[in-house]
């Protein structure tokens, strides 16, 4: 069962290194970051073994978050072998999400 991935500042990089990863950059007090949430763990499931799916806590990992430029959260990007290729800024429909991971993979 895919759950999608911790991400901290030790093992973002090389965790997002090679293949598609999409990164929801969230905090626990972010209501929108809750609602976002169920999606986030539904596209690991679907994606697991294809594409990488986790969350960074910017209370936890801030420098991730100022790294990438997360001014706002629920901030969802999309990385192919470590660049950044997509990003989308909110609560983002689902359906949105799986079309910006499937364009990566392809």
């Amino acid at each position: 069962m895919g759950a999608a991935t911790a991400y901290t500042e030790a093992n973002f990089k090389s965790s997002v290194a090679s293949g598609v990863t999409l990164v929801d950059f969230w905090a626990e007090w972010c209501g929108p970051c809750k609602m976002i949430a169920p999606a986030i763990e539904e596209l690991a499931k679907e994606y697991e073994g294809r594409a990488n799916v986790g969350k960074v806590d910017v209370d936890e990992a801030g420098g991730l978050a100022q790294d990438y430029g997360v001014s706002s959260i629920p901030t969802l990007i999309v990385l192919k072998e470590g660049e950044e290729v997509k990003r989308f800024v909110g609560v983002t429909p689902i359906a949105e999400l799986r079309k910006a991971i499937e364009a990566a993979l392809s």
